[in-house]
Formats: C-alpha cells, structure tokens, sequence
C-alpha cells in the first residue's frame, strides 16, 4: 500500500518535523529556563530546566505522528461521510473559547480551551474540517458553482461562518488563513473570477473591522506602517524589529545552531511565531534555503497530488491542505521579514504547538493518503466525466 505514497512529499514532512524539534532544542533555552524558574519559586518543579519546551515539542511530535499516521492508513473517504459533524463540533468549540472557566487566554487572544492539564486552540482544526466541509459541499453543487444565487451567495454565507468566530477572538493570521483555503477551493472549483474577488473583497470588509477592534491588533498595522519611527519601534515595534536584528545578524552562513543572542530575552515568542527570525541567526541565508526548499516539494507535490486525484472530493481535499500549508508558511515568513503585520501565525512543522502541529500533521496524513490512489489516468477519468457533466447541463 506504502508503495504508491508520494515519498517526496513524506520525505519534506519527516525533515521539516524533526528539523522543527531541532530548532526548539536551540532557541528556546532562555524561555525554558524562565518559566522553569517561576514554576520553581511557586513548588511546582524541583530545579530550572533549559529543555522544557523541548520535551512539550517531543511529545507533540510524537502525539502528531500517530495521529498523521492514522490518517494516512485511513481511506480519505471517510472525510465526507464525517464532514458536516467534525465542522460542526469544530465551530462548537470556536464557541467554547469565550466561556470563562474553560477558556485559556495566552498572549492577547481568546484563542484556546483548557481541557484538564491540556489546552487547544480550536482554529487550528477548523482549517482541517473547513477543507473537508467545503470539499463536500463544492462536490455537490458542481454544476452551479459558477453562478451568482446558487454558487457564490451560498459560498458567501459558508465563509461568513467560518471565519466570524475567528475574527472576534481575534485571530488574524487564522483568518487569513481560512479566507485564503475557502477562496482558492472555490476558484479550483469552478468560481467565477469575479464572485473570487468579491468574496475576498467582503472577507476583509466584515472581518478585518471586527479584528481591528482591538487595540493591540491597531498597534500591530501602526508598527507595520510605520517602522522608521523610534517611538515605534521601542515600544509596539520591538518585537519586529527584533526580528530583523536577528535576520540581519544571519549574514550568509549564520553564528551557528545553538550561537543565537536574540533568543536570550530579546525576541518574544522565539519559539513560536518569531523561530524563522532565530533560523535565520543561527544558520543563515544559504542553510535557510534548504528549509525553503522543504517548502517547495511539499507544495509541489501537494498540487501534484490534487491534480492527479481520482475524484473530486480528493481533488478539492489536496487543494486545500497544500493552500493551507502554504499560506501560513508565507505569512509566517512575511511577518518575520516585516512585509506583514504581526498575526500570531506558527511556521508550519516547526513552531512550538500542540495544536499546530498535530493538525498540520494529520493534514499531510490525509495528503499522502491520497496520493496512494492518485494516477494519471485517474486524475484523465476524473475530468473527462466533469466535462461530461458540464456539457449535458449546457445541453439541457
């Protein structure tokens, strides 16, 4: 069964995954040692630790295998038949986040639930059930998607859903991201290019709105706009500005892995939003682009599994995972380079979380699950019977 798995695809995974934990080891002994002490001053730990995000990243790396590895052994077609109920309960427990008492503030978002000693952030899994709920509902409506009452205003009302409760959180970077899978699965699907940009277009106007009606989220375009200013960049833009510190300080070849400075206090959430900044310090330019690279097979060979997928549900189901990993790869990097304001995005495989990383790898699970049926012929069989399709509903 393995045989047809798109190796080059699982080889990117395997690398990404492991180098992620690697970077995790490197970058964030200060933050370990920081928390570790509070936790020891409160009776909760014995000594200081310089490995306690490192060991939280290695059981998450091992709950994320197993998890991927049931999802690449498991026919994708059971999706469908889950598809409405997993999006259901995920939009359920966007809805849980804004109870107090199990809801876990981290940073400035209401982003996560506390289950027990646990807590996930429910955004990360919508990205999941999202692709899977519009992959089946797109499949059904094949032969209206293009019009106006029965493609797009349905379209229109689905991605309002979805991405509302992400908006009030508010998560930006999520946003964005379920924006950018909902948008390119309809285009895929046959949208009109136009209905594309409008939904675009009323994503940011009904969206954006809600999210800037944060302070720190207007803080964070201020800094953006505005990053010559030293009154800025001392105060909203120090997180950003340490992060090209850290990018510059790279040069071509890098301090050296385990060499950074930035990592020892200067730079917030160096193990989660800002590691490719500390990647940059530690390896520079010519190491990054190997990880960069990383990058590219995987999108390469995830459209090329979408383009040889035996049916539609497949197709529209690898489209928008390798969208999904895309984006946030792109944003995330942006971010670090300041051509985006700050979203609070992970680096896929790599950043430090439990919820991330285990819907990103159960994500590619599904991704190499396809490719074990994805051929040419059938990928020529799957388009020949939509043209077949299109043409007797322009007959009829």
């Amino acid at each position: 069964m393995f045989r047809r798995m798109d190796h080059l695809l699982a080889g990117a995974t395997v690398v990404l995954t492991l180098f992620g934990l690697a970077m995790i080891a490197s970058v964030s002994v200060f933050e370990s040692y920081q928390i570790t002490e509070r936790l020891v001053r409160q009776g909760a730990m014995a000594l200081p630790s310089n490995s306690f995000y490192l060991w939280r990243s290695f059981f998450h790396v091992l709950i994320g295998i197993s998890v991927g590895f049931a999802c690449l052994i498991t026919p994708y077609h059971m999706w469908e038949r889950l598809a409405l109920p997993l999006f259901g309960l995920t939009l359920f427990c966007l809805l849980m986040v804004f109870l107090p008492g199990i809801s876990a503030d981290y940073g400035t978002a209401h982003s996560w639930l506390r289950i027990g000693p646990l807590s996930i952030q429910p955004s990360e899994f919508l990205k999941l059930t999202l692709i899977f709920y519009l992959a089946l509902w797109l499949q059904k409506r094949e032969q209206e998607i293009s019009t106006w009452k029965e493609g797009f205003l349905p379209f229109a009302s689905l991605l309002l859903v979805s991405t509302f409760l992400v908006a009030v959180q508010p998560d930006l970077g999520s946003f964005l991201v379920l924006s950018s899978i909902a948008i390119t699965m309809f285009f895929v699907a046959g949208g009109n290019i136009l209905h594309v940009g409008l939904g675009a277009s009323m994503a940011g106007v009904f969206g954006l709105p809600l999210i800037l009606q944060k302070q720190y989220v207007r803080n964070r375009f201020t800094a953006f706009l505005r990053p010559d200013d030293p009154s800025i960049t001392e105060s909203i833009g120090f997180q950003i500005k340490q992060a090209l510190i850290a990018v510059g300080s790279g040069g071509p070849f890098g301090v050296g892995y385990g060499k950074s400075i930035q990592k020892f206090g200067y730079l917030p959430e160096v193990q989660a939003d800002m590691v490719f900044a500390a990647m940059a310090e530690e390896l520079g330019f010519f190491r990054l682009l190997i990880i960069l690279g990383m990058y590219g097979i995987f999108v390469w060979r995830g459209f090329h599994i979408a383009r040889c997928a035996p049916d539609r549900f497949g197709f529209l189901v690898a489209t928008g995972i390798t969208t999904w990993i895309a984006c946030q790869a792109l944003l995330n990097i942006a971010v670090t380079l300041a051509l985006f304001p700050l979203t609070g995005l992970t680096l896929p495989f790599i950043s430090y979380g439990g919820s991330s990383l285990m819907s990103v790898l159960m994500g590619t699970g599904i991704l190499l699950n396809i490719s074990m049926y994805s051929t040419e012929e059938a990928a020529i069989a799957r388009r020949s019977k939509r043209r077949t399709g299109l043409m007797q509903k322009f007959m009829t």
